[in-house]
């Protein structure tokens, strides 16, 4: 089985910087596009950042200049480097990565979800 495993969130003031980092593990083939979402309490989840396989980035209008997403092949792991941090940045921040893993004598694909890591950005 595969998971993503995230770490990093906590409380901290206005203008202030964190790093979220997300762990892919388990029977891994490959990792092609990796991304941050969040969810703040009562609004849609939405898109943050994403970086392909080859390190293209993008990421939405209200974060860029602020915040980089950058990954590590090698540990499987994808960050998302959050400055200048506002108080409507607290959310819920969930990793999602598109997986090939192993399963018996196949490779299959699978889009997995991180478990959610709180970020709150408050005085």
């Amino acid at each position: 089985q595969v998971q993503l495993v995230e770490s990093g969130g906590g409380l901290v003031q206005p203008g202030e910087s964190l790093r979220l980092s997300c762990a892919a593990s388990g029977s891994i083939f490959s990792i092609n596009a990796m991304g941050w979402y969040r969810q703040a309490p009562g609004k849609q989840r939405e898109l943050v950042a994403t970086i392909s396989s080859g390190g293209n980035t993008d990421y939405v209008e209200s974060v860029r200049g602020r915040f980089t997403i950058s990954r590590d092949n090698a540990k499987n792991t994808v960050y998302l480097q959050m400055n200048s941090l506002k108080p409507e940045d607290t959310a819920i921040y969930y990793c999602n990565a598109d997986i090939t893993y192993y399963s018996d004598y196949y490779r299959k694909l699978r889009n997995y979800w991180g478990q959610g890591t709180q970020v709150t950005v408050s005085s």
